[in-house]
């Protein structure tokens, strides 16, 4: 097991990375808060999982609630199933609630408990790649609308985050791919090192080879507890963690957060935001090129949807939480591993960008 402390003053929890931590109640039982506890998963996952952690929390007594698995769930009314079985069973302003399953139960349990009673303690268990190296660390809790991604949530930091890198075996191929996205993010945002050490290892990404993903799973979420710890609100240098987000972001709206995969679209971004780079003089064009063909040889998309031409992408990009006062911001690469957050680039070179790929499909 190797261990990371988010570091946040008296909201500093920490995140445990190895295999077979859902059997070690000695790691959960310090960050469960009150003596009520409920446990909140999904279709997909509670059968594999979930028997284990109440084993685990037996003392505990903790009640359960499975909800519908997918993307196009993460909504205000899913979530108000939550507040349902939570007003129901009377649970107190000293519960906590523990979210056992990928990004979506995550970012919705996240969101209940930052809004139940003003607050109450929540755990994060997550069981897929993407929500083990991002949206299970950071305190960033949302749900879905349709003109929008995350467009209504709230900052809610985790007691802790345990991932047991055990449940990545029964992830399907697919999403283990797109996970493997949010790991790429980390190197062309701000670990070079890293990039080049993923670049050496698709094979085993792909193979889902144990030590190799442990290792992935560590030095991802190294990056993001630094970046969390120096600006937890984003009100700075965290949106970096955003690459390609904006751009797949206006996929999944598009598409209505079902044919893509999060991981998918912000792979497509991610290249997007690379030749947007290269356009504006920024990136070599062989860097831009690296990036490319990272992203296939880890079977990722590097386009978007061929059916979303420019001015959709244009009006669908307006709605992200990046833009101020109607003006977009997008993160580029000035190099690999170096990042900025822009709001000054030349739109003719997005346009390029854009029309690009629409010539392209």
């Amino acid at each position: 097991m190797q261990t990371l402390i988010v570091e946040l003053a008296e909201r500093s929890y920490p995140i445990h990375i190895g295999p077979g931590l859902l059997d070690r109640p000695e790691l959960i039982r310090p960050h469960v808060h009150g003596s009520q506890v409920l446990i909140i998963s999904n279709e997909t996952v509670a059968p594999l999982y979930l028997a284990r952690l109440q084993d685990s929390l037996a003392d505990y007594r903790p009640g359960t609630l499975i909800l519908p698995d997918g993307e196009r769930y993460k909504t205000l009314e899913t979530a108000g199933r939550i507040y349902d079985e939570l007003l129901q069973g009377r649970y107190d302003r000293h519960c906590t609630l523990i979210a056992l399953g990928g990004g979506v139960i995550g970012d919705m349990v996240g969101f209940a408990a930052a809004t139940y009673q003003r607050g109450v303690h929540f755990i994060q268990i997550p069981t897929t790649l993407l929500a083990q190296v991002d949206s299970s660390v950071g305190g960033k809790t949302a749900v879905n609308h349709p003109l929008g991604k995350n467009m209504i949530g709230a900052f809610h930091q985790p007691q802790l985050v345990l991932a047991d890198t055990d449940t990545l075996a029964t992830l399907p191929p697919r999403e283990l791919r797109a996970g493997l996205a949010e790991v790429v993010k980390y190197g062309l945002i701000r670990d070079l090192p890293f990039l080049e050490w993923l670049e050496a290892r698709p094979q085993a990404l792909l193979a889902g080879d144990g030590d190799t993903l442990i290792d992935a799973v560590y030095a991802s979420c190294r990056n993001k507890a630094e970046v969390v710890a120096a600006d937890e609100r984003e009100q700075g240098q965290r949106a970096l963690l955003n690459l390609g987000h904006t751009f797949g972001h206006a996929v999944e709206t598009h598409t209505g957060y079902s044919s893509w995969l999060h991981g998918e679209a912000v792979s497509a971004g991610m290249a997007m935001a690379a030749r947007l780079s290269a356009e504006l003089g920024w990136l070599a064009t062989e860097d831009r090129q690296r990036v490319e063909a990272l992203l296939r040889a880890l079977e990722l998309p590097t386009a978007p949807p061929t059916d979303l031409d420019p001015q959709r992408f244009r009006d669908l990009m307006a709605v992200d939480k990046k833009a101020q006062a109607g003006q977009l911001r997008l993160v580029l690469l000035r190099a690999l591993g170096d990042a900025v957050i822009s709001r000054d680039f030349d739109d003719t070179a997005l346009q390029r960008t854009l029309n690009h790929y629409h010539r392209a499909a």
